[in-house]
């Protein structure tokens, strides 16, 4: 994977770019005028990240770009702040101070929520399978700004790690988190909207599977919740209970603990 800047190579953008690749371990490659196409047929490498002036974008040859954003993880923190209720903080049975685990962090929208409700007495550990997505997600909860300083600490508190859920659960001890979160690429996707069609090209599509699930079981101390269609046969599938609440598409499954 590549790590360049834009056109405009800005000595704190080379810089921000070199420390990215150094500790992610890809290959940064000056700018110098060329195309992310060219960049591309000179190194044999179609997954290029670009940093960007208060913007980070994932892209490659003939495929759209994938840009980091709170988006609408932004808009249910606000809410969260405003102490109106958010259904996947229900569902987790979430309380200030927790630690929760993200299994499928994505561009980190749920792990944003999640964050702000743990507060800094809790801490959230967003995993990323998807190298690609991980680089991205890396940079860009360490570096955007949303002009609210609630939500800009709320993303500095979220460690990212690039892993595979299963491999990392079966590495810690038991009742070692609060809350263990699942939210893979549904079976039946809702839409093929614009905005997730990018980010599917990168997250990995493999389903949920029962050896995660009973590590997930394991390592918390309160909830396992997985995020899916309403109606989705994965809640039965996998033994999580279903929860009623709202109107959405989308709801969550859990399998409690406590």
């Amino acid at each position: 994977m590549i790590i360049t800047t834009g056109e405009a190579e800005a000595a704190h953008l080379v810089e921000r770019a070199q420390v990215l690749a150094k500790e992610t371990g890809c290959l940064y490659i000056p700018r110098g005028g060329q195309s992310i196409k060219r960049l591309a047929a000179k190194t044999g490498d179609q997954d290029i990240l670009v940093i960007l002036e208060g913007h980070v974008r994932l892209g490659g040859p003939g495929r759209e770009t994938l840009e980091f954003h709170p988006s609408m993880g932004f808009v249910r923190l606000k809410r969260v702040l405003r102490g109106e209720p958010d259904l996947m903080l229900q569902a987790a049975q979430m309380e200030e101070g927790d630690t929760v685990i993200d299994c499928t962090a994505g561009l980190g929208t749920d792990a944003l929520v999640f964050s702000i409700k743990a507060g800094v007495n809790g801490s959230v550990t967003a995993l990323e399978s998807s190298y690609p997505l991980y680089v991205l997600l890396k940079e860009g909860l360490a570096t955007y700004t949303s002009h609210l300083a609630q939500s800009d600490e709320a993303m500095r508190r979220i460690k990212v790690l690039h892993s595979a859920h299963l491999q990392y659960l079966q590495g810690l001890p038991d009742n070692s988190a609060d809350i263990v979160y699942f939210d893979p690429m549904f079976r039946d996707p809702v839409t093929e909207s614009a905005s997730i069609n990018p980010l599917r090209h990168y997250a990995n599509p493999d389903p949920l599977d029962e050896r995660s699930v009973r590590e997930a079981v394991r390592v918390a101390r309160k909830t396992v919740v997985m995020k899916e269609k309403r109606g989705s046969r994965e809640f039965a599938r996998l033994g999580f209970e279903v929860q009623e609440r709202g109107h959405s598409k989308i709801t969550y499954g859990v399998i409690s603990n406590e």
